[in-house]
């Protein structure tokens, strides 16, 4: 029978292919190292080919879109529910990922591009440096603690304390300033690798059509502008901007029943490093006036008398993702509210 409908289970060098006929029946059921997978999947007609987004799943989709299959790339926790007796092996995967693939309500992950992937990995490089520059900082902060020396929180407060270290070594042992020297060594590496990716990230931005639009709202700058253009290559994926705020997580969790409504917090699924970015967006919106003015002044202030800042700032991350959903969509620039 001809096979239509192939589920590929990945991993680093071992995979799992489960191909299925129109009728659902299995036509094969195959363990394939990397040098097999290509000869094999090349070999067989044009099929719909499910994958779980996952690691490298955006390379192997280009891979096999070359051989004129039809890839789609499916969450992990959308494929979950159509694994059998709970069974976790890579046979029982591949065969969940095949069953899914085929149901008609499913949601599908846009493949990117090497260019797509590229652009991002700039973010998820400076994401990582950003955790560490923190770490070293704190680090510092606790080891000073430790011979007396006390210094607020904050980043900046560090380094501006270490520019006077030089009358406060004499009180330090030996020791002390020779671990102290290699943190503020990888302090200050750290900051120069992180404003070496800023400035490509600047340069992106100021010839990125997409990045300069969504710098027009307020809140959004060319950090977030770039993060969501590298991240969402295709916004027609979301049905709505209400969608799209779902599936950064920021929506309230349900937890309905009997005609009850219950609403809690935020749900925090989706991309955490987006979310992340809009609601710090979205604090800089709620602190300043003339910022609040752009979006909806009325309504904000009128959350921030019932509401906390914070709950405050995550309703208008809420906002802002609806919008960029908006912009994306129909190529309009950014309307105050004022206009």
């Amino acid at each position: 029978m001809t096979p239509t409908v192939v589920g590929l289970d990945l991993a680093k060098n071992v995979f799992h292919v489960h191909v299925a006929d129109v009728s659902g029946h299995t036509v094969a059921s195959k363990r394939l190292t990397r040098r097999e997978l290509l000869p094999f999947l090349r070999a067989l007609p044009a099929c719909l080919v499910g994958i779980e987004a996952c690691a490298t799943a955006h390379h192997w989709a280009r891979q096999l879109q070359r051989f004129g299959h039809d890839v789609r790339l499916i969450p992990p926790g959308y494929v979950k529910p159509y694994v059998r007796r709970g069974a976790k092996n890579d046979a029982a995967d591949a065969a969940a990922i095949c069953e899914a693939v085929t149901r008609p309500n499913m949601r599908f992950v846009t493949i990117k591009s090497e260019e797509d992937q590229a652009f991002l990995m700039l973010h998820r490089a400076r994401g990582l440096l950003v955790r560490q520059r923190t770490m070293a900082a704190c680090a510092i902060r606790a080891h000073l603690a430790e011979y007396g020396i006390i210094v607020a929180q904050g980043r900046h407060r560090v380094e501006a304390l270490l520019s006077e270290m030089d009358d406060k070594r004499e009180d330090l042992p030996d020791e002390a300033c020779f671990a102290l020297d290699v943190l503020i060594s990888k302090l200050a590496a750290l900051n120069a690798r992180i404003e070496e990716i800023d400035a490509r990230l600047a340069e992106i931005h100021k010839t990125h059509p997409i990045c300069r639009l969504l710098a027009t709202i307020p809140g959004i700058g060319p950090i977030t502008a770039t993060a969501f253009a590298a991240t969402i290559p295709d916004p027609s994926t979301f049905r709505s901007g209400r969608e799209f705020a779902a599936w950064l997580g920021l929506t309230p969790r349900q937890n309905s029943s009997g005609g009850k409504s219950r609403l809690g917090g935020i749900t925090k699924q989706g991309d955490r490093y987006l979310r992340h970015l809009l609601v710090l967006g979205a604090r800089t919106v709620v602190r300043y006036p003339k910022a609040r003015s752009r979006i909806d002044a009325p309504w904000t202030e009128a959350l921030l008398e019932r509401r906390r800042p914070m709950v405050v700032a995550v309703a208008v991350a809420n906002k802002l993702a609806r919008t960029i959903w908006a912009m994306l969509t129909t190529g309009e620039v950014f309307r105050s509210a004022t206009t």
